[in-house]
């Protein structure tokens, strides 16, 4: 999944003896604290999900969000009830806050798929802390953005409409406008991440069913993970899914706002008819994005102590890549501004230059270039980036920018439209404002919910990147076995033990622990080479080599992923293809019916959502999952398989297998114990 190669000075701040620094480079801060085991990670992390004790900041937190998210209900419920006349919409303004929230919350979701799967790519070791968190802002960003098309239609309950099925109007979608494509890539961004965020769950969730106490969590936890075990087997299949999963979402987020870009750009309104809405609003949905992360992580990391864990260094490249889009951003307000003097057409010169400088909305024009291009320039200096208040209220001004830079592009291009006739002003009402603050009431209290009932930080990459610190030795990490198995087994057994045993009762197999990755990928080979081919082995992260130490050469998975893509893609043509050539022929502004490039985005959208189906389903099939119940459950110790110790399990269905031999063969290896499984 992530290159392991990583050094000692790019996790633990520190550099390799006889490589010292040359004298023109700085000292970075680590990825990681300093002293940490695979059991101290996991402690922390599960800690917050699994105490019985929540910090008073949380609850009151949860109370303010919870009572914006009752006001949403008025707000809409009202809505329903009168219709969105009460809202300041009109004659040219069709579009107002709805519109520019929707634009507004699927920006700031693109951080999530940056980090996630993009850094993934990039092999970028920072985003291991942040990623779980920044996936799960995605789903709640795009939840809150799904919202407002809904309420903006004026009858949601006929949304259905919409939707590609055969009905008594017979009638279809219109596949060649934008604002259908629009719903085909926000339904196919927010499935995806879901899916992604879900994968990357699992072994973490397998590890909150191993650690509860409480019956009820454990049977909450262990439904989720679905019987994961972190055998070799599923790392081998996890990884390769997790991979596709990231290669499938990185041309998606740059599709998704690129898509919405184009309800405006395709469009004749002076100030929307742009070729530079695609990449423009794709660099400021990140830059708002992760605005929107460190506005979030700031308090989070210290209200539950994360400085360890969410480290300076991984605060000041947020900055730095804030900075960067930033700037890209930055040239996109100077080429519209350009382009429309340059061009010499009086409509767009007036609309970009003269009635954004000097017009009734110029406040708000002037305040976005204030909160996105003159605040964000102080992120040069490395004193800033190191003063995470400072951060906080940077990331907060840059939110406030980003949204009103949505309300000039929507409200202040309709408002004064080709005909002067047909001017008018937009003012928003009580409504619009309320079903905003709802929003947010909404976003939030997802996000508590969310720390507060599943990990916010990956545990399994954590431990993962942990193994380059050289801090994991089992004395520091070692659970007492006293405590960790029942006192009738935990004297070693004698040698003739598993003899007895395997005579009065089948096995499953026999199971050996050992302290650390190391010894298990070495003793996996020698029991490879020793003629055993029945073999499994578990860890709490992946371990590089191990599948193809005990056998394992490849998968099938991502020839499945490649059939997915294409079923979806040419699912996705066809079904418009019907539609609009054969079933209900539209003749639209004289374009050919069979109007192949306009039809090229539904069938991209479903060609990923295929192939992304294909990798979850077929990683979750391939792993023989869900499986609620399997026998290595039952060895003693097998919980912690999951969080911090290493197991080598030879199958009774092993041609080579013998009670006798096998123990003595897997005693040979050192292990620090031996124990039978029952069937």
């Amino acid at each position: 999944m992530e290159d392991s190669r990583l050094s000692l000075k790019d996790v633990g701040g520190k550099t390799p003896a006889g490589h010292s620094p040359s004298s023109t480079s700085y000292p970075q801060p680590p990825i990681i604290g300093p002293g940490h085991t695979y059991r101290s990670v996991t402690d922390k992390i599960s800690k917050i999900v699994l105490t019985t004790v929540v910090p008073k900041s949380w609850v009151g937190g949860l109370i303010v969000s919870l009572a914006l998210v009752m006001i949403l209900f008025y707000a809409v419920g009202y809505l329903f009830a009168r219709g969105i006349g009460i809202w300041g919409n009109n004659i040219p303004v069709g579009w107002g806050f709805d519109i520019t929230n929707l634009v507004w919350w699927i920006g700031i979701g693109h951080a999530g798929t940056l980090i996630s799967a993009i850094l993934l790519l990039f092999r970028q070791q920072w985003r291991t802390s942040i990623n779980r968190f920044a996936e799960a802002m995605t789903l709640f960003a795009v939840a809150c953005a799904g919202m407002f098309p809904l309420i903006h239609v004026g009858r949601p309950w006929l949304v259905y409409w919409i939707f590609p099925y055969p009905n008594t109007f017979d009638l279809w979608p219109q596949f060649r406008s934008p604002l259908l494509w629009d719903a085909f890539a926000i339904g196919t961004y927010g499935t995806v991440s879901l899916m992604f965020w879900f994968t990357g769950l699992l072994p973490d969730v397998a590890a909150l069913r191993d650690r509860a106490e409480n019956k009820f969590a454990r049977y909450f936890y262990g439904i989720l993970a679905l019987g994961w075990r972190g055998s070799a087997g599923h790392w081998y299949r996890f990884e390769t899914a997790y991979l596709l999963l990231a290669a499938l979402a990185t041309p998606l987020v740059v599709s998704v706002h690129s898509i919405v870009s184009l309800d405006f750009a395709v469009s004749i309104i002076p100030g929307w008819h742009s070729t530079v809405f695609p990449p423009y609003f794709v660099a400021g949905a990140i830059f708002s994005g992760m605005a929107m992360v460190l506005t979030l992580l700031i308090p989070l990391r210290k209200v539950y102590q994360l400085e360890d864990f969410i480290t300076m260094r991984h605060l000041d490249i947020m900055a730095k890549v804030m900075l960067a889009t930033g700037l890209i951003v930055a040239y996109g307000y100077l080429v519209e501004a350009f382009t429309a003097w340059y061009g010499g057409n009086d409509y767009e010169g007036y609309v970009l230059l003269t009635n954004r400088l000097t017009g009734p909305y110029a406040p708000a024009f002037w305040a976005l270039l204030l909160c996105n291009v003159l605040v964000p320039q102080v992120l040069w200096s490395g004193s800033v980036r190191t003063k995470p208040i400072l951060l906080f209220v940077i990331a907060l001004v840059i939110n406030v920018g980003m949204w009103l830079e949505r309300f000039v592009i929507i409200v202040v291009s309709l408002h004064r439209d080709f005909l002067p006739s047909s001017w008018d002003m937009y003012f928003p009402t009580l409504w619009d404002w309320l079903t905003l603050l709802g929003s947010l009431g909404l976003f939030l209290t997802l996000i508590f919910l969310f720390i507060r009932f599943l990990p916010m930080i990956s545990m399994f990459e954590m431990r993962h990147l942990l193994t380059h610190t050289g801090e994991h030795g089992p004395a520091a990490q070692t659970e007492p076995r006293s405590e960790a198995r029942p006192a009738a087994t935990a004297a070693p057994e004698p040698a003739g033990a598993g003899r007895t045993s395997a005579a009065n009762a089948p096995l499953y197999g026999l199971m050996a622990e050992f302290d650390n990755p190391e010894d298990l990928l070495e003793k996996a080979r020698r029991a490879y080479q020793a003629g055993y081919r029945k073999i499994s082995a578990y860890s709490p992260f992946p371990i590089e080599g191990l599948a193809e130490a005990i056998g394992l050469r490849w998968t099938i998975l991502p020839f499945l992923v490649l059939l997915g893509a294409i079923a979806g893609a040419l699912a996705g043509f066809f079904l418009q293809y019907y539609a609009a050539v054969i079933d209900y022929p539209w003749n639209i502004g004289g374009r050919p019916l069979n109007s192949w490039p306009s039809f090229m985005i539904v069938t991209f959208e479903l060609a990923i959502l295929g192939a992304a189906g294909v990798a979850v389903v077929g990683m979750l099939l391939l792993n023989r999952l869900p499986m609620l119940y399997h026998p290595v459950f039952n060895a003693p110790r097998f919980k912690l398989a999951s969080q911090d110790r290493f197991f080598l399990c030879i199958k009774a269905a092993d041609p080579k297998f013998d009670p006798a031999e096998t123990r003595r063969f897997l005693e040979s290896l050192e292990p620090q114990d031996v124990a039978e499984i029952e069937p």
